[in-house]
């Protein structure tokens, strides 16, 4: 399957008036179809079956490469699986992407296919720390959405324990950034981190809620009582 046919099957599922709706809530400069998430799902799902893990990827780098946005949505479902065997090759095309990150929907839909690469092999969280003092903004988001698995585990084992300490303190470095997309991404991860590890979410926020914006700070302890 090649992108053109792709993009004509999305084109396929527009919705009138959507396009405008869509860019307006999403405010970033680019072509949008008028496609449904349930729409590109239900695409992506049949194109999985239907093509081999290159083919896949060979799609996924085209759409990406049209900039747009149900695109690219659907170039992160393509690889949004948890068994993918080699995987080296989706996870530096998952990664190639994230310099182009530049809004949140298709950020955190790529990041979700991140994730999945991420646990398959969590060494990987090297090349993730590296993301965590680049001056573009959402690569150092993605460094907390991509890791958002290990806020998950009720009983870590101890290199899960190690890598939750970890990105903790990202997170920590990330408190004097003013940025709302990296305010919410900070309250996000210790939200989710309070319903597994209410103790470590609540040492963080003893340690730095003060400094948080207040909103961000409401966030992360929502669960906590």
């Amino acid at each position: 399957m090649t992108p053109d046919v792709a993009l004509a099957e999305l084109r396929a599922k527009a919705r009138p008036g959507k396009a405008t709706e869509m860019a307006r809530y999403h405010k970033v400069p680019r072509d949008y179809l008028g496609t449904a998430n349930p729409d590109i799902d239900a695409l992506t799902k049949a194109w999985r079956k239907e093509l081999t893990l290159d083919e896949r990827l060979e799609l996924a780098r085209g759409l990406w490469r049209t900039n747009i946005h149900e695109a690219r949505i659907a170039a992160a479902k393509l690889l949004t699986q948890a068994r993918i065997r080699p995987d080296q090759g989706t996870w530096s095309l998952i990664t190639s992407w994230v310099p182009d990150f530049d809004a949140w929907a298709v950020a955190d839909h790529a990041s979700i296919a991140g994730q999945k690469r991420l646990t398959a092999d969590p060494t990987r969280l090297d090349e993730v720390e590296t993301w965590t003092t680049r001056p573009h903004m959402w690569s150092r988001r993605a460094a907390l959405v991509m890791t958002l698995p290990w806020t998950k585990q009720n009983h870590p084992k101890p290199a899960e324990e190690a890598a939750r300490d970890r990105i903790l303190g990202w997170a920590a470095t990330y408190v004097p950034d003013r940025d709302w997309f990296i305010q919410k991404a900070i309250a996000w991860w210790i939200r989710e981190l309070s319903k597994h590890d209410p103790k470590r979410a609540r040492a963080f926020l003893a340690a730095h809620g003060t400094a948080m914006r207040p909103f961000a700070r409401r966030e992360a302890g929502k669960y906590l009582a």
